[in-house]
């Protein structure tokens, strides 16, 4: 079943390739959406795709790369709505 999910990652996550690994992540799991640096430090992530996919993007959010460190992760689901084509870094 197809799902959308806003995730938002707190910690030590910019400046330590979190985006871009989210990106990798993301696109290797077929999910479509974004993720961009928040003005309080996080990382924000909007990703749609097959719910069981995207619980395989967030597991990954709770660790992320080598030099992140994560404190928190925040997800909210709502319905699919099929607005992307990709998977991308944005500001």
């Amino acid at each position: 079943m197809d799902a959308r999910a806003s995730i938002i990652i707190s910690g030590m996550v910019q400046g330590v390739f979190f985006r871009r690994e989210i990106v990798d992540v993301a696109r290797r799991l077929g999910l479509t959406g974004w993720t961009r640096n928040r003005p309080d430090g996080g990382v924000e992530i909007l990703a749609e795709g097959e719910k069981e996919k995207i619980v395989e993007l967030i597991k990954f959010t709770h660790t992320g790369p080598p030099l992140a460190r994560v404190k928190n992760v925040e997800v909210q689901w709502s319905e699919y709505q099929g607005e992307f084509r990709n998977f991308r870094i944005t500001r």
